[in-house]
């Protein structure tokens, strides 16, 4: 997560938790004027058509005060669906054991895509099991990770 996105999550997430939902986090894409700010709520009984609604308009309000955003850009809420989005270190801790897609912002040994088993998190580091061979990826150099989903 960029430090955009970090204070943007810091700025919203008090008025999403106000709704009774769970910001899990913000994706920031800069597109000129097809930009897309992103959020990602949950809720143990999951989230609906309206939540998403209720969210984006107690979102939209602060957005509209606090103007963290010079261009245009469209407000997108969202539940983290199939693939789940994964932000923070208690997100990756919840599903060890389970596959991952990772992502880095840096390459890690001349590579960036790392898609296996999440074995571990230890410290700051997650451990990626890919095609038999463990991977300590640094959570801070995380670009994007998503839960891959069973069926």
């Amino acid at each position: 997560m960029s430090n955009f996105e970090q204070k943007l999550t810091e700025m919203l997430r008090p008025a999403v938790e106000e709704t009774g939902k769970e910001l899990l986090g913000i994706e920031y894409i800069s597109a000129g004027n097809h930009s897309v700010l992103r959020l990602y709520i949950d809720h143990k009984d999951g989230i609906n058509v309206d939540d998403c609604a209720d969210v984006s308009r107690q979102v939209s309000a602060i957005l509209d005060v606090e103007d963290p955003i010079s261009t245009e850009y469209n407000l997108e809420v969202s539940s983290p669906g199939v693939d789940r989005p994964l932000f923070e270190k208690a997100h990756y801790q919840a599903v060890v054991g389970e596959t991952v897609d990772v992502k880095l912002g840096m390459p890690l040994n001349g590579r960036r895509k790392f898609k296996g088993i999440l074995e571990a998190v230890e410290g700051d580091n997650l451990v990626v099991v890919v095609d038999g061979e463990d991977f300590e990826l640094p959570i801070a150099n995380v670009a994007k990770a998503n839960l891959i989903a069973k069926f």
